[in-house]
């Protein structure tokens, strides 16, 4: 993997303005000296996503989000590090150095770039092979699929041929080893049996993330076989919960809305169909990461899932996803068919387009499903189904949006609007209102904060705010009085930016290897407290931080003597003499 000197990553890191990156992906309003928007990573309606031009970091007061210009991308875009900094570097004309690698670093290369080569070079692999003689039982299921070559070839459909090891035995020519294809998720290692396929004998759908990357497949058997469907297990690079199957694509559609179907070939019938906007999870439920996923590119998502009872239980669990990550559900009915493909071969584009234009409101749909639970012919059950609505109708929190659907149900079932909205409003008084979904995004169980680790926190935060407090507080707190990681080293960087001339917070969260560090770091530059109005109610609050920070390193110090070496405990006196001297002094600030 290709090395870049600290220096080069700094001119990258500071030639993108962070404001100005974020912007392209995020609405951001100027709120004071930071910029506020709703938080990309889980679902909000109030922004608590700040971005700081002067901080060059971003953080979420939310969900915890939190980094540099570079983070951002990797975790928006699932860039890694080097990625990210391509990119960059790229937005502001800065061609990186090409740097040749020998066979030991080639070797030691990043994993996730292997793997996705090693996924790219199987994709053309299993392409060839289903335009061969080999791939000639696939190539007429396709076709009688009355797939065109022309999509065939725009989704990179492929055969893995019916022989076992046959990709194992061509990675293995293109010098990929046994450790790197297992991580990759194409083959099995067997004692006895050596490497074997993933795939064997069955047409194969390339996986594509956003940036048209291959980071999985899905096979379907040809002919008897279990299981009938069979997708790549997780890997460095693939996860089912944050892609969906035909998104490459779908993002550059002009289409208002997204389609969301349960299978490969529903997605691939209907962009051969003109509806270039389809897309479908990878043979898993739909997740709050696919909703996030989607919100990126449009705010409505249509269903149009099986019209048997799986589909519509699947279509009932992705509405409340949908709707809690802001975006509009509305369902397409496909009845009497089965599904898109089936519907499309038998009545045409004109009329699905038709369905999806006469769409039913995702509640209403949920309130049609609930019907066929009761006999509406009869006094008790009619009563109990509009017991059951007016539950569902205290989902809405506005009271203008909960008259429409009121309305909606009062004209669709015929009853009395004021009788329905009476019956809605007993229940609300009863306390039925349904419990509220958590945010998706957000940790159920946050670690809880201590007062150190908030102490700690907000001296960070101050320093970087107001860099002249170094002066103030030089006397009484060093990097050392800082306990425990990333607070220590984050201190010993801040404080040495300081005396170099240029507090830079930003790099500093450069310096630390990971993404999850990276975010705890600049979380540690974005604490708030309550308000702080005067100057003598912010010198109160800086000396109780201090007083409580050098108490804390002293406790600490004192219950680790060994690690101080031999003049430990004549450092501990000091430092007890100092903090007396620190509850005695009134602290000024400018």
């Amino acid at each position: 993997m290709p090395f870049y000197s600290d220096e080069l990553i700094e001119e990258i890191r500071s030639g993108n303005d962070i404001v100005d990156v974020i912007s392209e992906y995020v609405k951001l309003t100027k709120r004071g000296s930071s910029y506020l928007g709703l938080c990309p990573f889980h679902n909000e309606k109030t922004p608590s996503f700040a971005v700081s031009g002067s901080k060059q970091l971003y953080h979420c007061f939310g969900c915890g989000a939190g980094g540099n210009v570079v983070t951002f991308l990797m975790e928006y875009e699932n860039y890694s590090f080097l990625e990210a900094l391509e990119a960059l570097a790229g937005r502001i004309g800065i061609t990186l150095p090409k740097q040749e690698m020998s066979g030991q670093a080639r070797a030691e290369a990043d994993w996730r770039t292997r793997i996705l080569e090693i996924n790219k070079a199987a994709a053309r692999y299993f392409y060839a092979q289903l335009r061969m003689e080999q791939g000639k039982r696939a190539m007429d299921y396709l076709k009688g699929r009355q797939l065109s070559r022309e999509t065939m070839q725009k989704f990179g459909l492929g055969y893995a041929n019916k022989y076992s090891d046959d990709l194992y035995r061509y990675l293995r020519q293109q010098g990929y080893g046994d450790e790197i294809l297992k991580e990759a998720g194409l083959v099995t290692l067997d004692e006895r049996r050596g490497g074997y396929d993933k795939f064997w004998n069955r047409v194969i759908f390339p996986i594509m993330d956003v940036n048209h990357r291959v980071i999985g497949f899905g096979g379907r058997v040809m002919g008897e076989g279990e299981p009938k469907y069979l997708n790549s297990p997780e890997t460095r690079v693939f996860d089912k919960s944050r892609n969906l199957y035909g998104l490459h694509l779908a993002k550059s559609s002009r289409k208002p809305q997204i389609l969301l179907c349960e299978g490969y070939m529903d997605v691939i019938a209907l962009h051969q169909a003109g509806f270039d906007n389809a897309v479908a999870s990878l043979g898993t439920a739909f997740t709050p990461g696919h909703a996030n996923l989607l919100k990126r590119y449009v705010r409505e998502v249509y269903l149009t899932f099986d019209s048997d009872g799986a589909g519509i239980r699947a279509a009932l669990r992705a509405i409340p996803i949908l709707k809690e990550a802001g975006l509009t559900a509305r369902v397409i009915d496909m009845k009497p068919y089965k599904d898109p493909d089936e519907f499309i071969k038998a009545l045409g584009t004109e009329a699905y387009q038709q369905r999806i234009d006469e769409a039913q409101n995702s509640f209403l749909f949920e309130v049609s499903v609930l019907e066929q639970q009761f006999d509406l012919h009869d006094p008790e059950g009619k009563t109990s189904f509009f017991n059951e609505i007016a539950k569902k109708l205290l989902e809405f929190e506005e009271e203008l949006e909960r008259n429409n659907y009121i309305e909606a149900v009062a004209s669709k079932y015929q009853v009395g609007f004021e009788n329905l909205r009476k019956l809605v409003g007993r229940m609300a008084a009863q306390g039925m209102t349904p419990r509220p979904a958590l945010k998706s995004g957000v940790q159920e169980k946050k670690k809880k904060e201590n007062g150190m680790d908030k102490s700690q926190k907000l001296l960070l935060t101050w320093l970087i705010e107001d860099p002249g407090l170094f002066e103030v507080i030089r006397p009484f707190i060093e990097p050392k009085d800082f306990v425990g990681e990333p607070y220590e080293k984050t201190a010993k960087l801040l404080f040495a930016q300081y005396e170099e001339g240029a507090v830079n917070p930003a790099k500093i969260v450069s310096m630390f290897p990971d993404e999850e560090q990276q975010r705890e770091v600049a979380s540690l530059f974005h604490t708030r407290i309550g308000e702080i109005e005067t100057k003598q109610e912010r010198e109160k609050a800086l000396k109780e931080t201090i007083v409580r920070m050098k108490q804390n390193s002293i406790n600490y110090r004192s219950t680790h003597l060994k690690q101080e070496g031999d003049d430990g405990a004549e450092r501990l006196l000091e430092d007890k003499r100092k903090l007396q001297e620190i509850q005695k002094l009134h602290i000024s600030i400018n």
